[in-house]
């Protein structure tokens, strides 16, 4: 049976092989093998992860986005995700006028990030947990307002403004996906976003996000929210050749870092050796990436976004198997 997934793509905007020309191009071939999407992260102050080098290049991503809307009429632009460092009105403005490219097919990744210091950085004085979570949904609730037209006056500990109309607005309804691979994070989908996306995640942690994430949906009376995932992705002719191209022992060591607590544990009780990790990487042949991608879908996703940050050096290479092998045979 033919997939209903959709699928995306992690442009290389960030770190050593960051570059706006891969991002263009990519895109191109991207749209041409009837890809469904393409996403960016975002960062104010980007440190690279010690598994993906050091290199900080980051360029900014609604720019990528922006310049791809230019070139590329059919497919989504997402952010997985965006950091709520930014001030509501401007994040609201941002989005509206990207939409203007792209005939408002946007879909708004966000969550409340990983470093308290961006946020520091933008100038917010509360950066605990608890206040990023707050003001992420306090940026969801604002951005739809301003979306529908409303001039709108706000105070709270956070924001304060007084009659303030954005325009253009969107033609139409930019969905907004919560960002975050945790029990809370599927908490806060529920409350107030339209879909989910806890990035890298073994398939085990997913499974067992999902059943919460339906539990919350319900308990919430709305029905179920927009699933996704942006699992690292290698692809060769020989299994060991991708897996070689990848920091396995590094995203391995992951699984056991505290802020993965809420992820489902092997048997043994440490993420130690690369069945461990199932689902947070798929790598191998083209029939490797087929195979991983349906347990996907069986377990509950419905937009794949390939990470491919490890192949940036083989980029076009890359996308050339997911477009020519991969795609298809999904979509078969």
């Amino acid at each position: 049976m033919p997939t209903k997934l959709k699928f995306g793509l992690l442009l290389p905007h960030f770190c050593e092989y960051g570059s706006t020309e891969r991002c263009i191009e990519g895109s191109k071939k991207a749209e041409a093998y009837g890809f469904d999407s393409v996403w960016v992260r975002d960062h104010l102050v980007f440190e690279p992860h010690g598994m993906e080098g050091e290199d900080n290049t980051h360029i900014e991503g609604l720019l990528i986005l922006a310049a791809v809307a230019t070139v590329c009429k059919k497919l989504t632009l997402g952010t997985g995700t965006m950091i709520s460092h930014r001030h509501p009105i401007h994040l609201a403005q941002a989005m509206a006028g990207l939409s203007t490219l792209c005939d408002s097919n946007i879909i708004m990744g966000l969550g409340l990030g990983t470093f308290p210091h961006e946020f520091e950085a933008a100038g917010h004085k509360k950066t605990t947990l608890q206040d990023r979570a707050n003001i992420a949904k306090i940026n969801a609730q604002l951005c739809r307002r301003f979306w529908a037209g409303e001039k709108i006056s706000y105070k709270d500990d956070y924001y304060d403004f007084k009659d303030v109309e954005l325009k253009p607005t969107p033609s139409k309804k930019i969905p907004i996906w919560y960002g975050g691979g945790t029990p809370a994070s599927c908490r806060r989908a529920a409350d107030y976003c339209d879909g989910w996306m806890p990035g890298r995640i073994p398939t085990a942690t997913f499974n067992k996000m999902v059943k919460y994430l339906e539990e919350q949906c319900k308990l919430a009376g709305r029905p179920m929210v927009t699933t996704g995932a942006i699992p690292i992705t290698s692809i060769d002719k020989d299994r060991d050749v991708a897996l070689s191209k990848v920091n396995v022992k590094g995203l391995i060591n992951e699984g056991n870092a505290p802020s993965k607590k809420t992820w489902v544990k092997p048997a043994s009780g440490t993420f130690s050796k690369l069945e461990d990790i199932e689902g947070l990487l798929i790598a191998g042949t083209p029939a490797d990436i087929v195979r991983d991608t349906k347990r996907y879908e069986e377990a509950g996703l419905n937009h794949i976004v390939y990470d491919l940050r490890f192949r940036y050096a083989d980029w076009y290479e890359q996308l050339d198997f997911l477009g020519k092998e991969v795609l298809p045979a999904l979509r078969a």
